[in-house]
């Protein structure tokens, strides 16, 4: 489609338009490619956290047998430096412990029941990152929220991502946070991991991250949101747990993942065969 003046705005002096240039190669940035799946991919957030107690193996696994693409899950790091799943700072949401995650030891920390309440999973334990990994087929990504101000240390960021390599999903993996400060220091420590920033309020993609997560409705206060961070190489996942009512928007303006507390429903609702029987 050409766009051009009216008449009553033409210059008669102008320069000539100057010939169309070459393609170039794709900007650099995170491809976000699963190969052998459709985009939009579906995230898991916390697993699917509506048949399971959130950021559990049983979790996780329900997640895998729904088809996501994605598990999302939150790091925290154990009094002695083990990196466990858990989302808030404290235990006594959704498990039977109290005080802050990272003053017990890993020991302790699976002491205790990760049930959320739900009497039929007490058996369910806070799980370590390792054994996320594990449940993690070949072709399948994983996000990691950073909770933790110790973040914020370069030495943890080349730890988690030499335990990533370690694990052999490290080019599957990639952080996020709504902090820039432990993004940027574990990027520093660990070069090879690609990072994303979550916004509740900044409606421009902003530089510097492969990966965006705005709140949905930035998109509607700039519709061209997505259209800009491609143009840098960046992919797009709206902030939105509960999707399902908007994936038509999501598609129309090309996202690249959608976030989702119950990926099986999202999954049936983007017209996809869910993986479990």
């Amino acid at each position: 489609m050409a766009f051009g003046w009216g008449k009553g705005c033409q210059n008669r002096n102008a320069m000539p338009p100057p010939a169309p240039r070459e393609p170039g190669p794709p900007p650099p940035g995170l491809s976000l490619a699963l190969p052998g799946r459709a985009k939009p991919y579906v995230m898991a957030h916390r697993g699917n956290r509506v048949a399971c107690p959130e950021n559990t193996l049983a979790s996780f696994r329900r997640a895998v047998e729904d088809g996501a693409d994605i598990l999302e899950t939150d790091l925290y790091l154990s009094a002695d430096g083990t990196f466990v799943c858990i989302h808030d700072p404290t235990l006594e949401r959704t498990t039977d412990g109290t005080g802050p995650v990272e003053a017990r030891t890993l020991a302790e920390l699976k002491s205790l029941s990760a049930s959320c309440g739900r009497p039929e999973f007490a058996s369910e334990r806070i799980p370590t990152l390792a054994e996320v990994a594990a449940l993690l087929p070949p072709d399948r990504g994983l996000a990691l929220e950073l909770k933790s101000d110790r973040f914020l240390d370069p030495e943890v960021g080349r730890r988690l991502g030499k335990e990533l390599s370690d694990l052999d999903v490290l080019g599957r993996s990639f952080v996020i946070s709504f902090s820039r400060a432990r993004l940027d220091a574990t990027r520093v420590g660990a070069p090879g991991l690609p990072s994303g920033w979550i916004t509740l309020k900044e409606a421009r993609p902003v530089r510097g991250v492969e990966l965006l997560g705005p709140f949905w409705p930035l998109l509607l206060v700039n519709p061209l949101y997505v259209v800009r961070a491609h143009r840098r190489g960046q992919a797009v996942a709206p902030l939105d747990p509960t999707p399902d009512g908007r994936l038509w928007l999501y598609r129309l303006l090309g996202c690249d993942a959608v976030l989702t507390d119950d990926p099986e429903k999202t999954i049936r609702q983007l017209g996809r065969a869910v993986s479990r029987t």
